[in-house]
């Protein structure tokens, strides 16, 4: 006999639906539902009524075939073949190097075996870590996946379980760790049902999306240990490697533990009964270093967060933005302090916000910061998905990749950055529902045209076409001026790898020299330095003393640009200068 249970406190009646039966079920403790069926076995459908109306997929419906308003269908775990179960990567490091990718817009495939078919693309790059976008079950066949509400099955369109848990095993096999995007803050308009079955959201907080997720009141108790099973699912079922979690600044949790503490333990506790390590990673724009501080100083113990500040930093420098937040942003000296200490934002004056913002990160190192140029947010959330090397020159696009491959923190790429990709990536849905289509459509119309942007020029996110332009040109690496990207990344990730001063994580020992008004930079990294001359003239740089020769530049460097303890940098250029490689000892036979 197989036990199937579901926590639905609010209906006064709840039956089964499975084989075209309708079955009642006992009603336990504590809202708990419960009823013994004589098998489950892989490819049943089954669903619940509730109080008469549905039915409706269970929350944690393992696979949802026919989309999120469809029955689920019962899956079998351990069925499944893995070749590489025993693979486990090493804990998250500056020594890693995370690639963020979508995976419907990836490949023109858009699933997870076409993803597992480019990982050899990955592997030369020098990636450690593959980060996916979200890919519970969400509404249509495309869409960025933070819109889900099957949070425990994987999307249908890009492979469903089986396809998830291919790709994770060729990751494995190749030796690259697998995150994935979780989204504990918010659910999506279409296909919730959640709130019939129980109080998953409360209106005690507000948050951009509407009423928050039920974190700290009345029966909050079982909403938060449905998000905690969500990701011991991921880890222990599908073998992921780690969770990136959306938007923590979003929790409104007042509890005496925090979700994320509760998460971190839980996550740990999985981990130490199948001998691995699972990396936790939060996005916060909070620049509190409590997120990732040990829990025994008080902290969350997040093993890494993203670091907008140094993102918004390069941002506004390299492209002069200085609308929304890059108001707060665009002195070099800002990007000098974001080297050092991570956060720009450690408890000063905030324009934007209007209110003192961040703490100081002291004590922490550069391994809990990510440093990027791009992500989903920094491209997608634009009106025409402009990636850097769409708004600024190759040169500057150039400077941009050495500043985050030679940070003292955990570098991230966002899906063809490193060929300096000619598609954008664009929002993009596709909602079932024709008003909510309608008004997702007009909204993000009437959100740019506050920033002076013509309606007509902001692509629509229902049209099938925005998304077919937001998909990869995999022709493009093989052809300049791609591929001559794609080699300045594979440089300079292959210098990071061999020049441990250039991925070390101690911030204390980061030195940078900088002048405002011929805006260049000098940053020292133990026995390297690292020059950027974001002027569209040369430049006479001071170094830190003499400091060998160029072993990397951005563009025409000649032998004699470093003279003494000075470097001729030329305009847009940036020059990683250092020791030679040590030669190794010759044995003659």
């Amino acid at each position: 006999m197989t036990t199937l249970r579901v926590w639905a406190p609010l209906p006064p009646r709840v039956e089964l639906q499975i084989n075209g039966d309708s079955l009642p079920m006992k009603k336990d403790g504590r809202g708990w539902w419960s009823i013994e069926v004589d098998s489950l076995p892989p490819g049943m459908r089954y669903g619940f009524l509730l109080d008469g109306e549905g039915p409706f997929p269970p929350p944690r419906a393992p696979r949802l075939p026919d989309g999120v308003h469809g029955l689920a269908e019962a899956v079998d775990h351990a069925a499944f073949p893995w070749q590489h179960g025993a693979w486990s990567p090493p804990p998250l490091s500056t020594g890693s190097i995370i690639y963020e990718l979508h995976i419907g817009t990836f490949t023109p495939e858009g699933t997870f075996d076409a993803a597992a078919a480019r990982l050899d693309h990955l592997i030369a790059l020098g990636v450690t870590h593959v980060e996916l976008m979200p890919v519970n079950s969400f509404s249509g066949e495309r869409g960025w996946g933070y819109d889900g509400t099957g949070l425990f099955a994987p999307q249908e369109s890009y492979g469903g379980p089986d396809g998830l848990k291919r790709l994770v095993d060729a990751c494995h096999g190749k030796g690259l760790a697998v995150l994935l995007d979780v989204v504990y803050n918010h659910f999506g308009p279409e296909g919730n049902y959640l709130g019939k079955f129980g109080p998953f959201l409360t209106d005690r907080h507000r948050t951009v999306w509407g009423d928050a997720v039920n974190l700290d009141g009345p029966e909050s108790d079982e909403v938060r240990r449905f998000f905690v099973d969500n990701a011991l699912m991921w880890l222990r079922d599908y073998r992921l490697d780690g969770l990136r979690i959306d938007a923590v600044h979003a929790f409104e949790d007042r509890s005496a533990i925090h979700f994320l503490e509760e998460l971190r333990v839980e996550v740990d506790r999985l981990g130490d009964r199948l001998g691995r390590w699972f990396t936790l990673i939060a996005e916060s724009d909070l620049n509190d270093p409590r997120i990732i501080r040990p829990k025994a100083l008080g902290g969350y113990a997040m093993d890494a967060q993203w670091s907008d500040d140094f993102h918004h930093c390069l941002h506004a420098i390299l492209t002069g933005e200085r609308s929304g937040y890059y108001t707060d942003f665009g002195p070099v000296s800002q990007l000098a302090k974001s080297f050092r200490q991570a956060f720009v934002y450690d408890g000063c004056y905030c324009p934007s916000r209007g209110r003192r913002h961040g703490a100081p990160s002291t004590g922490l190192t550069g391994s809990g910061f990510l440093a990027y140029i791009q992500n989903h947010d920094q491209v997608g959330n634009r009106a025409r998905g402009d990636r850097i090397s769409h708004l600024v020159s190759p040169e500057k696009a150039r400077i941009a990749a050495a500043l985050v491959l030679t940070a003292p923190f955990v570098p991230m790429l966002f899906m063809g950055e490193e060929w300096a990709a000619g598609t954008p990536f664009l929002y993009f849905t596709n909602h079932q529902d024709e008003a909510l289509g309608r008004a997702v459509s007009k909204g993000r119309r009437q959100e740019f045209s506050a920033f002076g942007w013509n309606p007509e020029d902001v692509p629509d996110p229902q049209d099938a076409r925005t998304f077919e332009r937001s998909r990869l040109d995999w022709a493009e690496p093989g052809r300049p001026p791609h591929s001559d990207m794609l080699e300045w990344y594979r440089t300079l990730a292959t210098l990071r790898r061999e020049r441990y001063d250039l991925r070390s994580p101690d911030l204390s020992a980061v030195q940078t020299r900088f002048d405002e008004g011929e805006q260049w930079i000098a940053i020292r990294r133990g026995s390297h330095q690292v020059v950027a001359n974001f002027s569209t003239a040369p430049r006479r740089v001071p170094l830190f003393g003499q400091c060998g020769t160029a072993l990397l530049a951005g563009s025409q460097v000649d032998q004699d640009a470093v003279r003494g303890d000075r470097l001729h940098a030329p305009p847009e250029s940036v020059a990683i200068l250092g020791p030679p490689a040590p030669k190794t000892a010759e044995t003659t036979c």
